[in-house]
Protein backbone atom coordinates (compact mmCIF):
# COMPACT_ATOMS: atom_id res chain seq x y z
CA UNK A 1 0.00 0.00 0.00
CA UNK A 2 1.11 3.66 -1.00
CA UNK A 3 1.29 6.73 1.05
CA UNK A 4 2.21 9.93 0.29
CA UNK A 5 6.20 9.80 0.30
CA UNK A 6 5.85 6.19 -1.96
CA UNK A 7 7.55 8.24 -4.96
CA UNK A 8 10.29 9.47 -2.63
CA UNK A 9 10.25 5.47 -0.93
CA UNK A 10 11.16 4.27 -4.78
CA UNK A 11 14.01 7.10 -5.19
CA UNK A 12 15.56 6.56 -1.65
CA UNK A 13 14.59 3.28 -0.21
CA UNK A 14 13.09 2.81 3.26
CA UNK A 15 16.34 3.53 5.03
CA UNK A 16 16.91 6.96 3.79
CA UNK A 17 13.66 7.85 4.34
CA UNK A 18 13.50 6.46 7.79
CA UNK A 19 16.49 8.45 8.17
CA UNK A 20 15.11 11.84 7.04
CA UNK A 21 11.86 10.92 9.49
CA UNK A 22 14.48 10.84 12.39
CA UNK A 23 16.48 14.02 11.76
CA UNK A 24 15.67 17.53 12.49
CA UNK A 25 16.54 20.42 10.42
CA UNK A 26 16.45 24.23 11.15
CA UNK A 27 14.89 27.01 9.10
CA UNK A 28 16.15 30.33 9.77
CA UNK A 29 13.94 32.60 7.35
CA UNK A 30 11.23 32.18 5.70
CA UNK A 31 11.44 34.54 2.59
CA UNK A 32 12.25 33.29 -1.13
CA UNK A 33 14.75 31.20 0.05
CA UNK A 34 14.15 29.96 3.48
CA UNK A 35 10.11 29.15 2.63
CA UNK A 36 11.10 27.31 -0.68
CA UNK A 37 13.93 24.90 1.95
CA UNK A 38 11.59 24.42 4.35
CA UNK A 39 8.91 23.15 2.11
CA UNK A 40 11.16 20.53 -0.10
CA UNK A 41 12.63 19.49 3.13
CA UNK A 42 9.15 18.76 4.40
CA UNK A 43 7.97 17.28 1.19
CA UNK A 44 10.94 15.12 1.51
CA UNK A 45 9.95 13.72 4.50
CA UNK A 46 12.12 15.29 7.20
CA UNK A 47 10.37 14.44 10.59
CA UNK A 48 11.17 17.39 12.73
CA UNK A 49 11.40 20.89 11.31
CA UNK A 50 12.19 24.10 12.88
CA UNK A 51 10.85 27.15 11.38
CA UNK A 52 12.31 31.09 12.33
CA UNK A 53 11.05 34.62 10.80
CA UNK A 54 9.56 37.73 12.65
CA UNK A 55 8.32 39.32 9.27
CA UNK A 56 5.07 39.41 7.96
CA UNK A 57 3.97 39.35 4.08
CA UNK A 58 4.04 42.39 2.32
CA UNK A 59 3.10 42.67 -1.42
CA UNK A 60 6.35 43.28 -2.63
CA UNK A 61 7.17 39.61 -1.35
CA UNK A 62 4.46 37.98 -4.22
CA UNK A 63 6.73 38.22 -7.07
CA UNK A 64 9.22 35.70 -5.33
CA UNK A 65 7.73 34.20 -2.05
CA UNK A 66 5.75 30.79 -2.05
CA UNK A 67 3.76 32.04 1.09
CA UNK A 68 3.33 35.38 -0.68
CA UNK A 69 -0.48 35.81 -2.34
CA UNK A 70 -2.72 38.82 -2.49
CA UNK A 71 -5.16 36.95 0.51
CA UNK A 72 -1.75 36.70 2.79
CA UNK A 73 -0.60 40.09 3.17
CA UNK A 74 0.07 41.14 6.69
CA UNK A 75 -0.33 37.88 7.90
CA UNK A 76 3.10 35.93 10.24
CA UNK A 77 5.17 34.34 7.50
CA UNK A 78 5.89 31.62 10.63
CA UNK A 79 1.85 31.26 10.51
CA UNK A 80 1.38 30.79 7.27
CA UNK A 81 4.46 28.32 6.46
CA UNK A 82 3.57 26.30 9.45
CA UNK A 83 0.28 25.25 8.02
CA UNK A 84 1.64 24.81 5.05
CA UNK A 85 4.19 21.69 6.34
CA UNK A 86 1.41 20.80 8.67
CA UNK A 87 -1.00 19.99 5.25
CA UNK A 88 2.01 19.08 3.61
CA UNK A 89 2.37 16.01 6.43
CA UNK A 90 -0.16 16.08 9.56
CA UNK A 91 2.43 14.25 11.16
CA UNK A 92 5.08 16.58 11.21
CA UNK A 93 7.05 17.31 13.80
CA UNK A 94 7.05 21.25 14.14
CA UNK A 95 8.41 23.86 16.15
CA UNK A 96 7.61 27.53 15.35
CA UNK A 97 9.54 30.94 16.30
CA UNK A 98 8.65 33.95 15.30
CA UNK A 99 11.28 35.93 16.33
CA UNK A 100 13.76 37.59 15.28
CA UNK A 101 17.54 36.30 15.84
CA UNK A 102 19.23 38.64 18.00
CA UNK A 103 20.62 38.36 21.35
CA UNK A 104 18.57 36.31 23.75
CA UNK A 105 16.50 35.14 20.76
CA UNK A 106 18.98 33.67 19.19
CA UNK A 107 20.77 31.78 21.78
CA UNK A 108 17.32 30.38 22.56
CA UNK A 109 16.63 28.73 19.15
CA UNK A 110 19.99 28.05 18.91
CA UNK A 111 20.15 26.13 22.13
CA UNK A 112 16.44 24.89 21.64
CA UNK A 113 17.53 21.59 20.30
CA UNK A 114 19.88 19.56 18.71
CA UNK A 115 19.85 20.33 15.26
CA UNK A 116 21.17 17.50 12.50
CA UNK A 117 21.13 20.14 10.33
CA UNK A 118 20.51 24.06 9.80
CA UNK A 119 19.44 26.11 6.58
CA UNK A 120 20.37 29.76 7.15
CA UNK A 121 18.24 32.12 4.85
CA UNK A 122 18.28 35.38 6.78
CA UNK A 123 19.07 38.17 4.62
CA UNK A 124 20.87 41.09 7.25
CA UNK A 125 23.73 40.74 7.81
CA UNK A 126 24.31 41.16 11.73
CA UNK A 127 22.04 38.86 12.87
CA UNK A 128 22.97 36.45 9.73
CA UNK A 129 26.73 36.44 10.64
CA UNK A 130 26.25 35.52 14.33
CA UNK A 131 23.64 32.99 13.72
CA UNK A 132 25.88 31.41 11.74
CA UNK A 133 28.85 32.12 14.24
CA UNK A 134 26.38 30.79 17.27
CA UNK A 135 25.45 27.39 15.00
CA UNK A 136 29.02 26.51 14.35
CA UNK A 137 30.01 26.97 17.91
CA UNK A 138 27.25 24.34 18.72
CA UNK A 139 28.83 22.00 16.03
CA UNK A 140 25.58 22.08 14.02
CA UNK A 141 25.97 20.90 10.00
CA UNK A 142 24.78 24.68 8.65
CA UNK A 143 24.13 25.79 4.76
CA UNK A 144 23.87 29.51 4.29
CA UNK A 145 22.53 30.65 1.26
CA UNK A 146 23.65 34.07 0.15
CA UNK A 147 22.81 36.85 -2.12
CA UNK A 148 19.90 35.59 -5.22
CA UNK A 149 18.80 38.97 -6.06
CA UNK A 150 20.23 40.86 -9.04
CA UNK A 151 20.97 37.01 -10.30
CA UNK A 152 19.24 36.13 -13.67
CA UNK A 153 21.03 32.94 -14.38
CA UNK A 154 20.39 29.00 -12.47
CA UNK A 155 23.68 27.61 -14.30
CA UNK A 156 25.90 30.05 -12.17
CA UNK A 157 24.61 28.64 -8.88
CA UNK A 158 27.13 27.30 -6.89
CA UNK A 159 27.76 25.23 -3.50
CA UNK A 160 31.14 25.29 -1.67
CA UNK A 161 32.69 26.03 1.10
CA UNK A 162 32.28 30.12 2.53
CA UNK A 163 36.42 30.50 1.56
CA UNK A 164 35.51 30.08 -1.34
CA UNK A 165 33.18 32.57 -2.38
CA UNK A 166 33.83 35.51 -4.82
CA UNK A 167 32.01 37.91 -6.58
CA UNK A 168 29.62 37.81 -3.69
CA UNK A 169 28.73 41.25 -2.00
CA UNK A 170 27.00 39.41 0.77
CA UNK A 171 29.48 36.96 1.12
CA UNK A 172 32.12 39.16 1.42
CA UNK A 173 30.49 41.33 4.01
CA UNK A 174 29.88 38.06 5.71
CA UNK A 175 33.42 36.51 5.66
CA UNK A 176 34.56 39.66 6.83
CA UNK A 177 32.71 40.06 9.82
CA UNK A 178 33.15 36.23 10.28
CA UNK A 179 37.00 36.68 10.51
CA UNK A 180 36.45 38.65 12.90
CA UNK A 181 34.76 36.16 15.04
CA UNK A 182 38.06 33.79 14.24
CA UNK A 183 35.96 31.73 11.39
CA UNK A 184 37.32 31.58 8.09
CA UNK A 185 36.08 28.32 6.68
CA UNK A 186 34.12 24.98 7.54
CA UNK A 187 30.33 25.34 6.45
CA UNK A 188 28.25 25.11 2.32
CA UNK A 189 26.91 28.47 1.02
CA UNK A 190 24.72 28.64 -1.97
CA UNK A 191 26.01 31.72 -4.11
CA UNK A 192 25.89 32.79 -7.52
CA UNK A 193 29.21 35.02 -8.95
CA UNK A 194 27.17 35.81 -11.83
CA UNK A 195 27.10 39.83 -12.56
CA UNK A 196 24.30 41.99 -10.85
CA UNK A 197 21.85 43.33 -13.00
CA UNK A 198 19.24 45.74 -12.67
CA UNK A 199 18.84 48.64 -10.14
CA UNK A 200 20.17 48.64 -6.71
CA UNK A 201 18.09 50.56 -3.96
CA UNK A 202 20.34 52.12 -0.98
CA UNK A 203 18.91 52.11 2.66
CA UNK A 204 20.18 53.50 5.60
CA UNK A 205 19.82 50.38 7.22
CA UNK A 206 23.11 49.54 8.71
CA UNK A 207 22.52 45.54 8.55
CA UNK A 208 21.40 45.90 4.83
CA UNK A 209 22.61 49.06 2.94
CA UNK A 210 20.91 47.88 -0.65
CA UNK A 211 18.29 46.18 -2.02
CA UNK A 212 18.41 44.17 -5.61
CA UNK A 213 15.98 43.20 -7.58
CA UNK A 214 14.81 40.12 -7.82
CA UNK A 215 13.45 37.66 -10.47
CA UNK A 216 10.93 34.73 -9.66
CA UNK A 217 12.77 31.46 -10.09
CA UNK A 218 16.48 32.79 -8.25
CA UNK A 219 15.00 32.41 -4.55
CA UNK A 220 13.68 29.27 -5.20
CA UNK A 221 16.37 27.86 -6.98
CA UNK A 222 18.98 28.92 -4.12
CA UNK A 223 16.24 26.93 -1.73
CA UNK A 224 16.51 23.80 -3.67
CA UNK A 225 19.92 23.86 -3.75
CA UNK A 226 20.03 24.65 0.27
CA UNK A 227 17.45 21.22 0.52
CA UNK A 228 19.04 19.45 -1.78
CA UNK A 229 22.57 19.70 0.65
CA UNK A 230 20.99 19.21 3.68
CA UNK A 231 18.90 15.82 2.20
CA UNK A 232 21.61 14.59 0.76
CA UNK A 233 24.09 14.59 3.67
CA UNK A 234 21.63 13.29 6.00
CA UNK A 235 20.85 10.11 4.10
CA UNK A 236 24.98 9.59 3.59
Amino acid sequence: MSDWLDRTRLMLGEESLTKLKNSHVLVAGLGGVGGFAAEFICRAGVGTITIVDCDTVNQTNRNRQIIALKSTEGQNKTDLMASRLRDINPDLNLNVYNTYLIRKDLDEVVNAYKYDYVIDAIDTLSPKVFFIYYCLKNNYKIVSSFGSGGKLNPEDIKVVDVSETYNCKLAYYVRKKLHKLDVYKGFKVVFSPEEKIGEIRTSDDKNKKSTAGTISYMPAMFGGYCASVVIRELIQ
